[in-house]
């Protein structure tokens, strides 16, 4: 069933998106810009790299750290390739840290997704499994439909103007309108 997968997606982009604003907070950046899609509060990239880590075989402790963090990074990799190459943005830059691969990925990120890979795993996954199971098809199928217009819209807005800050800040300056 294709359902919970979705769910999966939705739960860890919208855990995705917490994880980036206690990010700003706690480094104090100034640009504490919105990391998601135009309305919805997802960052995908965390839930399509939850996929990733959920298709491994299983597996313990260390293993799920080295293994989950290296997943989590290759699907980081390639979602900020495609955001470059498809829609002409550069979500993050890593440049600035040491062993970097063409500022998209980078060891301190790699060694953190792992840590985060494996409590998800550990403490979040098994109630997200029941969880995800309850949702009446129902419900998934209309949130898929919300959840498919934003993406369109954030395609759109990005392909069309490149601005990912412009994205940003036109729905910051709507909600407090």
């Amino acid at each position: 069933m294709m359902g919970p997968w979705l769910w999966y997606v939705w739960i860890y982009s919208f855990l995705g998106w917490l994880v980036e604003l206690a990010f700003a907070a706690v480094s104090r950046s100034e640009d504490r810009r919105r990391r998601c899609l135009l309305v919805l509060p997802l960052c995908p990239v965390y839930g399509l790299g939850m996929l990733a880590v959920l298709a491994l075989p299983p597996m313990g402790g260390p293993e799920l750290i080295v293994f989950g963090g290296l997943a989590a990074t290759a699907v980081e990799y390639a979602f900020h390739w495609a955001g470059e190459r498809f829609l002409g943005v550069r979500f993050w830059d890593y440049s600035q840290v040491p062993g970097n691969l063409q500022g998209r990925v980078c060891p301190p990120f790699t060694l953190a997704w792992g840590m985060l890979v494996w409590a998800a795993v550990r403490f979040i996954q098994p109630g997200m499994q029941t969880l995800a199971a309850a949702v009446p098809p129902a419900v998934t199928y209309a949130c898929l439909l919300v959840f498919a217009g934003d993406l369109a819209c954030s395609f759109w807005f990005l392909r069309t103007t490149g601005d990912l800050r412009g994205m940003r800040a036109a729905f910051s300056t709507a909600q407090t309108t």
